[in-house]
């Protein structure tokens, strides 16, 4: 298989499995826009290796080929490959990719979050990972923006389960804390008893507030990015903290239809979010470079800022 057709692939798997990131990929110049498109073609896969599988212990074997790749750099699975190379274009520390496929394995067998610093870890791995591989493929070279673009998959992650709790519930999976709902069973997540709605819907709620400074994270990163690809990550969080925005006037209700935005949503977002971004601080670094210091301190988690200071310490 040709480099092309596995650019090609990795087009057609983004249009179909990520339309919020492949219309706000066309903000990007061609470069970054073909770089996030290989992130995500990677990401997507090892996702999908967990998601799809329906033998645990296969998908494990699976994922633990992946790593022996990303450590060995030596595959023939020509999309891997062609994330290796990623990799080595964009200075990616592969143990950044691999605490995203330790994240998603995580999964296999069951999930049953304890608190918020471990929902928080779980974030961190499954999408603070793709938000740190995300800002080196778009080539930010300020470090001040890492906690930032780490917040960005936070939040974006935070807002997923919040929607998704009766999919990921069918699976096996509660991501809403015992800490705020009890340790009840996924099962009683799925379509929760009467009597156990308000418990549940407060539980929701406190996990969209939790996403709400890691948006604001997010925005304020935004200085540090270079000057052609802000707007495209002015875009696809604002799609994102719309399906929160829709869950609220609906009391939370996820369990009777999935919340979507739908195409006309992002497109007044989008146009909505770039007369915004034209006039304000994002497009002014200077402005804002001020605040970064003490965002980083206030809004990074400690689950996940002493990661972080991990990477920069290799």
């Amino acid at each position: 298989m040709t480099g092309v057709n596995v650019y090609e692939t990795a087009n057609a798997i983004l249009a179909r499995k990520g339309r919020t990131f492949y219309g706000a990929r066309h903000l990007l110049n061609p470069t970054h826009a073909a770089r996030a498109t290989r992130l995500y073609r990677f990401c997507r896969q090892i996702d999908d290796t967990v998601d799809e599988s329906q033998a645990p212990l296969q998908a494990s074997i699976a994922l633990a080929s992946v790593r022996l790749v990303i450590t060995s750099g030596i595959s023939h699975d020509p999309h891997v490959i062609d994330f290796i190379i990623l990799m080595r274009e964009c200075q990616i520390d592969q143990a950044i990719p691999l605490d995203l496929v330790n994240g998603v394995e995580s999964d296999l067998n069951g999930v049953r979050i304890c608190d918020e610093p471990e929902l928080l870890r779980c974030c961190y791995n499954v999408a603070g990972t793709v938000g740190l591989m995300m800002a080196a493929t778009l080539d930010v070279e300020d470090g001040a923006a890492l906690p930032h673009a780490i917040s960005l998959g936070i939040a974006m992650l935070l807002t997923n389960i919040c929607r998704d709790i009766s999919d990921d519930a069918r699976a096996s999976r509660r991501y809403v804390p015992a800490s705020s709902i009890g340790n009840r069973e996924p099962a009683k997540l799925i379509c929760p008893e009467t009597s156990l709605r308000p418990v549940i819907c407060d539980g929701v709620a406190r996990m969209l507030d939790l996403a709400d400074p890691h948006y604001s994270s997010a925005e304020i990163g935004i200085a540090c990015l270079p000057r052609n690809a802000r707007l495209s990550i002015c875009v696809a969080p604002q799609i994102y903290r719309g399906i929160g925005v829709k869950l609220r006037p609906k009391n939370l209700d996820y369990w009777s239809s999935r919340t979507i935005v739908s195409g006309y949503e992002k497109l007044s977002i989008t146009l909505r979010t770039v007369l915004i971004a034209v006039i304000s601080p994002p497009f002014q670094p200077v402005i804002y470079r001020h605040n970064l210091a003490s965002h980083n301190a206030s809004t990074v988690p400690e689950s996940h800022s002493q990661t972080l200071g991990q990477r920069r310490a290799r």
